[in-house]
């Protein structure tokens, strides 16, 4: 769909027409999902914040005043949803990262390759799962979606500088539950 298709039925959707946000919700589902599967690390818990965020976007739509892309709009309020769902559970599940993209999988590649790619996978989902809500989001948006700092602080309605601090911060807890207590200088001694 191009992009004067999908203003026109945020058009419609603002205007009430329900098979308009149906329409919006069907074109942007995969997405939100991967972003909330990503914050969240559960695709039940994924699926009760895509739920959630096109409940918001369903109230909020009318307000949506077209500054930013709808994509962009709904990315903030599931972030959020995230955010909330997680602070609500109160508790940090560790879950895997089988929704993302393979990891090169070149079948002439040396199978203990994959084993160390499947190892570090795990374990990198296992740490980024300990981080923080506001600081998982802020990773998942800029290493994952390479979204720039300045589209971060927009997203998640923060100031750059906030969203540089936050990602800073992400980064040196992923890297201290990597490589623990000196690890890091050990690996690369190697």
């Amino acid at each position: 769909m191009d992009s004067k298709e999908f203003g026109k039925l945020i058009e419609e959707a603002q205007a009430g027409d329900h098979r308009a946000f149906e329409e919006l919700v069907r074109d942007t589902y995969a997405d939100t999902y991967t972003l909330a599967f990503r914050l969240v690390g559960d695709k039940e818990d994924a699926r009760d914040v895509v739920q959630e965020a096109y409940l918001r976007a369903h109230k909020g739509i009318k307000k949506f005043r077209g500054d930013a892309q709808l994509t962009t709009w709904l990315y903030r309020i599931t972030a959020n949803c995230a955010s909330t769902y997680l602070t609500r559970r109160n508790k940090h599940q560790h879950g895997d990262l089988d929704g993302l993209d393979p990891v090169d999988e070149d079948p002439d590649r040396d199978p203990t390759n994959r084993a160390d790619v499947a190892d570090l996978r795990s374990q990198l989902s296992d740490a980024l799962m300990k981080l923080p809500p506001k600081l998982r989001s802020v990773v998942v948006l800029r290493d994952i979606y390479d979204l720039s700092h300045e589209s971060i602080a927009e997203q998640l309605d923060i100031t750059e500088s906030a969203a540089k601090v936050r990602l800073h911060r992400a980064r040196k807890r992923l890297r201290e539950h990597l490589y623990p207590m000196g690890e890091e200088d050990q690996a690369h001694a190697v």
